[in-house]
């Protein structure tokens, strides 16, 4: 694996990017190449011959074969929150962190969301078309709702389900809620309610889903859900477009089961920024569609950037990946080695042989030095507990002060 200890850092940024991100990447000393249109196979070939340490992406899918071009890839880093284009399981195995933007473009997704819901109340599309084919219709664009009053429900009140909730204040809209845990503080700063998904479908004219793709949220919304909504009720999605069953939000809309949708994600998405757009869901005349656009503000686009940078910062300074969304969160150690020692080069090397020796496996190991730079104490998670011969042979060398073995409840 390439990455830390090398004199540079290779960067690949396979999507567009903003300057300030690339100026600043360099300023720390990185190779940077940037090359929007890369996708397919244009991506493994130029994995190929950039051998980049650290791999950049926005919309652009990282599978298998583009993972396993890079003999020097350690670290693929999403500019964005979401993670499903990347084959986390293939970086995984491939000893490749995998790392996220979280949270940097809640606030222009949650811009979108009410932009889709005014267009689709207000037909601002249709309004415009009528009038650039010469056509003046006063009468049938006057009728409108508004937002005021109406009951919007927010499913998954994470980052950007948290914008959205704070923007329909501004519109004095009922809120529901629906998500795996409560959020007492904004419901009492809001007045939310937190509610079940079937009695949040059941009372809102305004649905909007803000939830990650994942097996429990695979076509969340299907046939047997959307049959709740209200005739007059719309469905706005700026999440991911597999959390919709689209061929049952076809037969919505053709059907009438709703009055609309606003789609920012599809099912069938093209692999690349510009291209063929096929998903037979944009034909209906009740969805209003974006082009995967929700984080695409000059303020998200900088944040996120900025995000970027201090993830390659961290890992070009100390090797640790913040945001790092593939790592072991499973209990796999029993118990920790708990070790005092002198400051002197090769203890720890000496305490992982004895523990090689022992066929114990080491999962984590941090160091800390003491003050005065004399001594240092360690923490080493094991997956199994080491014999007691390998333990005596450790608490006997001459620079180990004391050991103790914790186990892990």
């Amino acid at each position: 694996m390439g990455g830390i200890g090398k004199s540079t850092m290779k960067v690949l940024i396979a999507d567009k990017f903003e300057k300030t991100g690339i100026d600043k990447m360099q300023q720390l000393g990185c190779e940077v190449a940037l090359d929007p249109q890369l996708s397919g196979e244009s991506l493994i070939a130029a994995i190929k011959e950039h051998e980049p340490d650290i791999l950049v992406v926005r919309s652009t899918r990282v599978e298998k074969p583009m993972i396993e071009a890079g003999s020097e890839l350690s670290l693929i880093i999403r500019a964005g929150s979401g993670f499903n284009t990347i084959d986390v399981e293939t970086a995984s195995a491939r000893g490749v962190y995998v790392a996220n933007c979280p949270g940097m473009n809640s606030v222009a997704v949650a811009e979108l969301v009410f932009g889709l819901m005014l267009s689709l109340d207000r037909r601002i599309a249709h309004n415009v078309n009528d009038l650039r084919e010469g056509t003046w219709n006063k009468a049938e664009y006057s009728k409108a709702r508004g937002l005021k009053g109406s009951t919007l429900g927010v499913v998954g009140l994470g980052m950007v389900g948290k914008e959205v909730v704070a923007r329909a204040a501004a519109f004095e809209m009922r809120v529901l809620y629906y998500d795996v845990v409560s959020h007492p503080e904004l419901e009492e700063r809001y007045g939310l309610e937190k509610v079940s998904l079937h009695d949040l479908l059941k009372q809102s004219d305004w649905v909007t889903l803000h939830v990650p793709l994942a097996e429990g949220t695979r076509h969340l919304i299907d046939e047997s859900n959307l049959r709740l909504m209200k005739p007059s009720a719309h469905l706005i999605n700026t999440s991911r477009g597999e959390v919709i069953d689209e061929q049952a939000l076809a037969r919505a809309l053709s059907e009438g089961w709703i009055a609309g949708a606003g789609l920012d994600v599809y099912e069938q998405e093209p692999s690349t920024a510009k291209g063929e757009f096929t998903d037979p869901v944009a034909t209906f005349k009740g969805l209003y569609g974006t082009h995967h656009i929700g984080a695409s503000t000059e303020q998200a686009q900088t944040a996120v950037a900025d995000e970027v940078v201090r993830i390659v910062r961290a890992y070009v300074d100390s090797g640790d990946v913040p945001n790092c969304v593939n790592l072991e969160k499973g209990d796999i150690d029993s118990h920790v080695l708990i070790l005092r020692h002198y400051n002197k080069p090769g203890v720890l090397a000496f305490v992982c042989g004895e523990l090689n020796k022992a066929n114990v496996n080491v999962q984590e190991t941090r160091n800390s030095v003491l003050a005065g730079a004399k001594t240092c104490c360690a923490q080493i998670h094991l997956e199994s507990e080491p014999p007691a011969e390998t333990l005596e042979r450790i608490r006997n060398h001459e620079l180990v002060l004391s050991t103790r073995v914790v186990l892990l409840k």
